[in-house]
């Protein structure tokens, strides 16, 4: 069996480190567009009502239709925005990780 290089070791364990970023970013990822899902269904449930109610703390108060709505969306935009990023996030680890992985492999078949 051939032995592996020092420099191929430390790439192997770069491939790790990002394979462990890479399962962070998508749980993170997963908890957004969770949070995107339920605030569509709010969105949706605000528009059937003519009342409408907000938690406050440990309690429930009743709220202004569009303040709430605005601050639904809001929210939204915002979570929407960070999916975005980490999805950035996730194609540049993705693409790194390629890399190192070609390099490993290269220097394995040798």
């Amino acid at each position: 069996m051939a032995e592996i290089s020092k420099e191929t070791e430390q790439k192997i364990s770069q491939l790790q480190l990002y394979e462990q970023g890479l399962q962070s970013i998508l749980a993170q990822k997963q908890q957004f567009q969770s949070q995107s899902v339920e605030i569509d269904s709010a969105l949706k449930e605000l528009e059937l009502t003519d009342q409408a109610y907000k938690i406050v703390g440990n309690i429930i108060v009743a709220s202004k239709k569009e303040v709430l709505k605005k601050d639904l969306e809001s929210k939204k935009e915002t979570t929407n925005l960070r999916v975005k990023t980490l999805e950035k996030q996730e194609d540049q680890i993705r693409d790194k990780a390629k890399k190192i992985q070609e390099e490993v492999s290269k220097n394995i078949e040798k």
